[in-house]
């Protein structure tokens, strides 16, 4: 069970990482497609420009960290409380999406830090945000090294946020 002195810290850390962003809020002009972009650029431009700026994906980055830390599969889905079915679609799907929750719980369970998850969320096209209160109760959990799914999920419930698992 979260205790209340660590309850206590996460309500000020919301509460302080909240303030920053309304502080820090820009606006940002709207993005304007140019309908013709295509017409204009060459196919082999376009290639050219994936190609030089394409990221691992989400996949091959999951499984990188997963022999960089030495851990088995196994291990990794049962600490993210994911099921061995919805791990093996990650494992043998090229294409598969996975959730962003699914994504998270996968960060806490290979115990990465602030850094790693970003990288790791990016590669799922997802990012944590300052200001989301589930978002930072996931960065508050990171930075104090809690990576125990079932302690983020009973401070997620604490502030009555939905579970990342379960």
């Amino acid at each position: 069970m979260i205790d209340q002195k660590l309850l206590t810290e996460l309500k000020e850390y919301i509460q302080i990482h909240q303030e920053e962003t309304r502080l820090f809020d820009v606006f940002e002009a709207p993005f304007h497609t140019d309908s013709d972009l295509l017409d204009h650029a060459k196919y082999s431009e376009l290639e050219d420009f994936i190609s030089d700026n394409e990221q691992p994906s989400f996949r091959e980055e999951l499984f990188r960290l997963i022999d960089e830390k030495g851990l088995t599969d196994p291990e990794v889905y049962k600490r993210a409380g994911i099921d061995r079915k919805h791990f093996s679609k990650i494992r043998s799907k090229p294409d598969y999406h996975v959730g962003r929750n699914t994504a998270l719980a996968l960060s806490l369970a290979l115990q990465l830090n602030m850094e790693e998850t970003d990288e790791l969320l990016t590669s799922a096209g997802y990012s944590l945000s300052c200001s989301d209160t589930c978002d930072l109760v996931i960065r508050f959990c990171i930075e104090r090294k809690i990576y125990d799914v079932d302690l983020v999920n009973q401070a997620l419930d604490s502030l009555k946020l939905k579970p990342l698992t379960g």
